[in-house]
């Protein structure tokens, strides 16, 4: 990528409040704190803390401390955020596709509830946030930008209604299945059944875009991505995914697809998690699958001892994790392919047992920074990765709702 010197945009030099808005060293900082003073505003588009607050703690917050969460194995809290200079996150409402939708519906309102009362622990360091006038508010006042995504279509039930009612709770996103089909769209990891999206998945697309919701292709089928930008609207988002052409990965995006993200001016927010970052880290998954069916086999009725099995197989041989580099790697193919306004950051963090290395936590972003600054990427390029270009895919998310918000809703008959 040409290295560029031109003065950053007043977009841009927004997206660095908490950093510089001058020029970009060809050699990464010498130390924590420069790599710090250097590295433009996160806005990442995938964060699972929600869900372990569930797992963990049942969604109880008493005895939890937001500013300590290393003790408990956990990848975020506000002092690593603030290290990171992460400006604004779209935190993960996530619940299980293998739930009954109704509990499902359960869950996700119950995620929500729990993300809400975390930001307002927190009112000194964090802001629940609902559009880009806040997060722009948000930034001014440094404190961190706190955005509601939900993972998978399941958690509405099937229900236009519902889907409403979870956009009113403030949720900003939708990704449209996870790692299973749900009645209207196909995954991206389970046998194709619709061939894309349905007739009322096409229903839901629409009802989103109609209320300013952001469309996620993370996690879907190639052809529900191709029925979602055949449908017009605003740009979709791909919350956190990578590049297929790099790892082949069924939850990456081909090139095919990834150009036709980037004419309807969508983006691409790149992963963390080695088995989709790493050729090598989805080879080991899929022979620790092998293994994990050849331990059950050769242990039946002998849970302890098939759990033993795998066990040993894991410590003989470690997870292939990848660099920083490789990150960068998918980055910089993206930006290559479809422009460096398409791409963005979309870690995983929280939600995924093992990252490449070098980015453990929410604290190494500007790790990220320092390598694309060495291959020339410059500080307003980095800008838009950063922040920047989802900043300006919500805002056209906004900007269509605000044209049709005379439109009625989309009404469907219940299911029960």
């Amino acid at each position: 990528m040409r290295v560029t010197r031109s003065l950053v945009s007043p977009l841009v030099c927004m997206a660095l409040l908490w950093g510089s808005c001058g020029g970009v060293a060809a050699e990464s900082p010498q130390s924590s704190r420069e790599l710090e003073s250097s590295s433009p505003l996160v806005w990442d588009g995938h964060n699972d803390v929600p869900e372990q607050l569930r797992e963990r703690r049942k969604d109880v917050l008493e005895g939890f401390d937001f500013n300590d969460t290393r003790s408990v194995g956990m990848m975020t809290d506000l002092p690593r955020m603030r290290a990171g200079n992460v400006g604004a996150q779209f935190w993960s409402v996530y619940v299980s596709a293998d739930l009954p939708e109704p509990q499902a519906v359960q869950a996700t309102l119950e995620q929500i509830d729990v993300m809400k009362r975390l930001i307002a622990r927190h009112p000194a360091e964090m802001q629940f946030c609902i559009d880009t006038a806040c997060v722009e508010k948000a930034w001014k006042s440094k404190k961190i930008a706190s955005l509601l995504g939900m993972e998978g279509g399941h958690s509405i039930g099937g229900s236009l209604g519902v889907l409403r009612q979870m956009h009113e709770l403030g949720a900003r996103y939708m990704t449209l299945t996870h790692f299973r089909n749900n009645a209207w769209a196909d995954s991206a990891t389970d046998a194709p059944a619709h061939d894309g999206l349905t007739p009322f998945g096409r229903q839901v697309v629409k009802e989103m875009q109609r209320l300013g919701m952001l469309v996620d292709l993370a996690h879907v089928s190639e052809a529900t991505m191709r029925d979602v930008v055949a449908l017009g609207g605003p740009p979709p988002i791909v919350s956190h995914s990578n590049a297929r052409a790099i790892n082949h990965h069924a939850r990456n995006v081909s090139d095919e697809t990834l150009k036709a993200i980037g004419v309807a001016g969508g983006i691409v927010m790149v992963n963390f998690y080695p088995p989709y970052v790493v050729e090598a880290a989805r080879q080991w998954s899929a022979a620790r699958d092998a293994e994990a069916a050849r331990a059950k086999a050769l242990n039946r009725g002998d849970p302890a001892a098939e759990k033993a099995a795998l066990a040993a197989w894991d410590k003989a041989n470690p997870m292939p994790r990848g660099s920083v580099k490789d990150v960068a790697d998918h980055i910089d193919h993206i930006a290559k392919l479809i422009g460096v306004g398409h791409v963005g950051l979309g870690g995983d963090l929280d939600g995924v047992e093992a990252t490449v290395q070098g980015m453990e936590d929410v604290s190494t972003y500007p790790v990220l920074f320092a390598e694309l600054s060495r291959r020339g990427w410059s500080k307003a390029d980095l800008g838009k990765l950063a922040s920047g270009n989802i900043l300006r895919v919500m805002k056209a998310a906004e900007a269509y709702a605000a044209a049709h918000h005379s439109d009625a809703p989309l009404e469907s008959a219940t299911t029960f």
